[in-house]
Order: structure tokens, then sequence, then C-alpha cells
């Protein structure tokens, strides 16, 4: 038998959002023929990672739902398979940063009518921790290069500079490329925050990709599990 998948995501409030991961899941699960795949969530909704393991049987490859490797890719997850008491498991890279996703991006600021004339925004949530910040300037880099152009990042909850900003001080109509999963606060504080930009792309959702990215995690590891 292969692994079973856990898809471990942030979690929210929201129906949508929470509908939106479960049809994430049943997309990767059809991704992955004969593998048993499941959901768990870091906050607001349970089940917790920890919980998910201790009713999992077998072996486990986690794949972070994340869109950067942060706090809970690297510090609350590891712990919480700690006192799962679970051996076999294996925790696969975050989905990003990804040029995949930065061409997902990319093609979205075009349907909203970005056509090199206007500025490009990049919008993540934002964080403290050094290196999820680098991986933010990588895939500011990724989509600058699938745009063929310079783009500014802007930041939602956490870190400078905040997006709010950054829209007032650009010239000329603003796109925002939005770094989110799913639709959640983020999101919509994002919307909040960029009330003058000329359009904002939605969350990656249930793009094709995402899942491709998630079946991709789970095989880049599940030969590595014992």
């Amino acid at each position: 038998m292969p692994p079973a998948l856990l898809i471990v995501a942030h979690g929210t409030r929201r129906a949508e959002g929470v509908a939106m991961l479960q049809a994430l899941r049943a997309e990767a699960a059809r991704r992955l023929p004969g593998t048993e795949v499941r959901l768990a969530f870091v906050d607001v909704l349970g089940p917790t990672p920890e919980e998910a393991l201790r009713e999992l049987p077998g072996r486990v490859v986690i794949v972070p739902a994340f869109l950067a490797s942060g706090y809970h890719v690297r510090t609350d997850l590891p712990r919480q398979v700690r006192r799962s008491g679970r051996e076999g498991v294996v925790i696969a890279p975050a989905l990003g940063p990804d040029p995949a996703l930065a061409a997902v991006l990319a093609e979205r600021l075009r349907e909203l009518g970005w056509d090199g004339s206007g500025q490009a925004v990049l919008a993540v949530v934002g964080t403290n921790d050094p290196a999820a910040q680098a991986e933010n300037r990588t895939t500011l880099r990724q989509l600058e290069a699938a745009l063929g152009t310079e783009a500014r990042l802007g930041t939602i909850a956490q870190g400078d500079p905040r997006i709010d900003t950054v829209v007032r001080d650009l010239q000329g109509p603003v796109f925002i490329a939005q770094y989110l999963l799913a639709d959640g606060l983020f999101s919509r504080k994002l919307a909040e925050l960029a009330e003058g930009a000329r359009g904002i792309t939605a969350p990656f959702g249930t793009h094709p990709q995402v899942a491709e990215l998630i079946a991709d995690r789970y095989l880049r590891v599940a030969d590595t599990v014992e």
C-alpha cells in the first residue's frame, strides 16, 4: 500500500473556503489513485495534524498546503508529528515558491486586463520569519520572469511594505496578484487595503495547478517513508 497523503492547510471559518479545500483534497485524490487522502488544519478547524495522524494507519506523507515555509511548516507541523507519537511520517516541501504558481498569477493578471502598461503587485500575507521572507522574494522574481517585467511586493498582515502603501504610492493603474490559497480573512483584508487597485486576482482555489503541485510534492517523497 502506498503511504497515505495528509494535506495540511491553515483553516478558515468561511464555508466557501472550507468547501474549496475539500474540493482540492478530492482533486489531489483523483491524481493519486489508490492513495488515501485526508485533510487537516493547523488553525480554526479540526482535525489538527496531530489528531489526523493518530487516526491514520501505516505510513503517511504530509503535504503542507502553504505557499511559503513559515512557522506552521517549519515549527508547528514537526511539533505536531512528534506529539502524535507516530513513526513512518515524512513532511514534504510546501507548495511554494514554485514557477508554476507564478505562471498562474501572471495568467490571471492578464485576464484582469494587465497588459504591461500598468503596475503589477504581488500581495503576500507577510511574515517576520527571515526564511519565509526570502521565499516571498523568490516568488516575486518568479512572477517578474513570468510577466517579463518588474513587479512590486506588498504585505497584507505583517512586515513591510504594506499593500495599501504600495498601491497609494504607485502611479497609473495597479493590478494585484493575490498570493493566497483560499478565500478567507486575509483575502477580505486585502480587498479593503487595496481599494484603489484596478483589479485583484482571485485566490488560487481549486486551480488544477494546485492539485498538481500537491500530487508532485507527495510523489517526490513517498518512496522515502519507512
